[in-house]
């Protein structure tokens, strides 16, 4: 926990996209559309920018709190963007709250300070194993937004999420699907360019974080040939999806936590 040397502007546009989150959170089923919609982009600002100055200021800095705050400014983005699609989604608390925390998680934990790259490709490397974090993440709401629109319906409820259960599915495969694809390029340009990407002395090896990754694109992979070829649906299809964003969670996130936070090291 490094706050005590945080920057006035990191300590400033954290806050202030915290607030911003906030407030959303707190208005999402008070407040119109438009007013929730305009407080998520203000906050998605003041955050996108928190983010360039953690990882190009005058001292970078990345971890798994980083980590988390990246993934949540992800799932903010395509979920803002998806809304102008979609006018009928309406903003979650529930989102908007979990994007709070992450910045003010990462205020506390900023991670450990960035050493020059061993290659000049590493940090799209890393672009593309959090980009998957932040598509599974955004299937994984999308999921339970299904979940609880269904339950709803059961109960001859209205359904909050706005949308057809069919078209909110279809939604949360696509990003399934992507995020497949975006993680199978990153295990696989870790195994096969490590030795470029990190150094000899830093090349991916088996280890917890590798063990994990390897179990998570193994899930996602049963999942994504149970929904093509066995046509999972529902429940069934969720739970996988929970099971494999799980282990991918503990993959970095979770190796990173027990590094910096438990042990107090540098990995």
């Amino acid at each position: 926990m490094i706050l005590a040397s945080a920057s006035p502007l990191t300590v400033t546009l954290a806050l202030g996209a915290s607030a911003a989150y906030a407030a959303s959170a707190a208005g999402a089923s008070r407040a119109g559309p438009t007013l929730s919609r305009t407080a998520v982009w203000l906050a998605w600002s003041l955050h996108g920018m928190l983010l360039a100055w953690g990882l190009w200021g005058s001292e970078p800095r990345f971890g798994f709190a980083p980590a988390l705050s990246v993934t949540a400014w992800l799932v903010g983005l395509v979920y803002a963007v998806e809304s102008h699609f979609y006018p009928q989604l309406r903003t979650s608390w529930l989102l908007s709250g979990v994007a709070s925390a992450a910045v003010l998680l990462a205020l506390l934990f900023p991670g450990n300070t960035l050493q020059p790259s061993a290659s000049a490709w590493l940090p799209l490397h890393w672009a593309l194993g959090i980009a998957s974090y932040g598509l599974f993440a955004v299937a994984v709401v999308h999921a339970w937004l299904m979940t609880r629109a269904e339950a709803r319906m059961r109960m001859a409820a209205s359904a909050s999420a706005g949308l057809p259960l069919l078209t909110m599915e279809r939604l949360t495969f696509r990003f399934v699907s992507l995020g497949f694809v975006l993680l199978s390029a990153t295990l696989l340009a870790g195994f096969f360019f490590g030795n470029q990407l990190y150094g000899a002395s830093h090349a991916i090896k088996w280890d917890h974080k590798t063990a994990f990754s390897v179990l998570s694109w193994l899930t996602f992979a049963v999942l994504m040939v149970g929904r093509f070829r066995f046509g999972w649906r529902g429940k069934q299809a969720v739970r996988v999806l929970y099971v494999g964003t799980g282990l991918l969670l503990l993959a970095y996130v979770g190796s990173r936590f027990v590094m910096e936070v438990m042990l107090g090291r540098t990995l």
